[in-house]
């Protein structure tokens, strides 16, 4: 069986992020282990106020205990996962540069976990109503060296929808466009 891992980054409960992580984990139910994180019920702190104490010893990390590890370790035990990002001022939200920053001290001294880490298909899916170009940049650190990475961009207003409204689900064509996506 699959082991699937879908990562909403939205700080947002309850909106486009998470109508669409619902979707992904109802395509996959029944099919594969699903495991959903969703940042709006969680706090991952953002690299600072330490010494760097992670390039020596990961696990000297003052914010070792949060939910970074938790998240890393699942997408790395699958076999795909599946980044679901809002956007902000043209960029991928906070939420996503802080997993992003946070990562580096998960994969110290461990380039065995950073090459499983790689090896995982990801997709990643865009709430946005702008730009492209920051987001792929972005995400080229999460597939391996040389190749691009999997989006689909779901502009909120090519549906009808408000983004902020939190309804783009509710579009017959929107959520047709998620499910030819998330395909394997």
């Amino acid at each position: 069986m699959e082991k699937i891992c879908v990562v909403s980054f939205s700080g947002r409960s309850g909106g486009n992020c998470a109508s669409i992580a619902g979707e992904i984990e109802d395509f996959w139910l029944g099919k594969g282990e699903v495991e959903v994180f969703d940042f709006s019920t969680f706090e991952v702190a953002p690299c600072g106020r330490c010494s760097c104490e992670c390039f020596k010893e990961r696990e000297s990390c003052p914010y070792f205990g949060d939910s970074e590890f938790t998240i890393c370790d699942a997408i790395t035990n699958s076999s795909l996962t599946y980044f679901v990002v809002p956007n902000y001022c043209d960029y991928p939200c906070a939420n996503f540069f802080i997993f992003n920053e946070r990562s580096q001290c998960y994969f110290q001294r461990h380039h065995e976990l950073l090459e499983r880490y790689l090896s995982v298909k990801k997709k990643f899916i865009v709430v946005s109503n702008t730009g492209r170009d920051n987001f792929t940049t972005a995400f080229c650190y999460h597939v391996p060296e040389g190749y691009e990475p999997d989006v689909l961009f779901l502009a909120a207003k090519k549906f009808g929808k408000v983004s902020i409204h939190g309804d783009l689900m509710a579009s017959d064509e929107a959520q047709k466009a998620v499910r030819k996506f998330i395909m394997p």
